[in-house]
């Protein structure tokens, strides 16, 4: 059993990833930073107050969790990155650091092209804070390498919804994993069970991966 500590709990990703942990027996502190706005959480695990971009809030967590989960959303560009330069800065100086799973945008997957996804033309520009955003924080991960051990996520671009989990996928790192009619799809059900499958049994530290059916 592992002690998890999950940035974003009450969010759709977050509150998957919770219940998926929970339900394999793990330990699962939520932060979140308004609690009182979460309506519903699994039995059996611990909500907190905590934000992923706070150092005190990280360091409040950390000395506990084998592993931290970010799952945070609703900010502007600058969310994501602050984050993981938090979480990064502030890990580095403990002698025992959790890993860190973050949980990224599908849109700094590359086309066949080589370019990310959030460069094509008929990508939505509602998004693009948030995808630029999410460049920037694996980018910053990345240039941290060697510090604190960590694994970024990326569901697919586009095709990424609530629905079944039926306990499988399939992974890539770079580009996004296609099925047969060419589609990247997941639902948040299936990332939840990405997410702790690579806590359990770590395929990609210290780096990017993707997963879709």
């Amino acid at each position: 059993m592992s002690t998890i500590v999950v940035f974003g709990a009450g969010g759709s990703a977050g509150s998957r990833i919770v219940a998926e942990a929970v339900g394999r027996g793990h330990r699962v502190i939520a932060a979140v930073r308004r609690p009182e706005a979460v309506t519903y959480l699994p039995p059996g695990i611990q909500l907190v107050t905590g934000d992923a971009t706070s150092q005190r809030s990280v360091r409040e967590l950390a000395p506990d969790a084998d592993a931290i989960v970010v799952a945070i959303g609703g900010g502007g560009r600058e969310l994501w990155r602050d984050a993981a330069e938090n979480l990064i800065t502030t890990l580095r100086d403990l002698p025992a650091a959790p890993r860190i799973i973050h949980v990224g945008g599908g849109a700094t997957l590359l086309t066949p092209k080589g370019t990310p996804h959030f460069d094509e033309p008929d990508f939505p520009e509602q998004y693009r804070d948030a995808a630029l955003g999410q460049a920037d924080a694996l980018g910053w991960y990345r240039s941290s390498a060697d510090t604190v051990n960590w694994t970024y996520l990326s569901p697919p671009p586009l095709e990424f919804h609530p629905g079944e989990r039926t306990g499988h996928y399939r992974t890539g790192t770079e580009h996004p994993v296609l099925n047969e009619q060419g589609r990247s799809v997941l639902t948040y059900e299936d990332l939840a069970v990405a997410v702790i499958d690579e806590i359990e049994n770590p395929r990609f530290e210290k780096m990017r991966f993707t997963a879709a059916y």
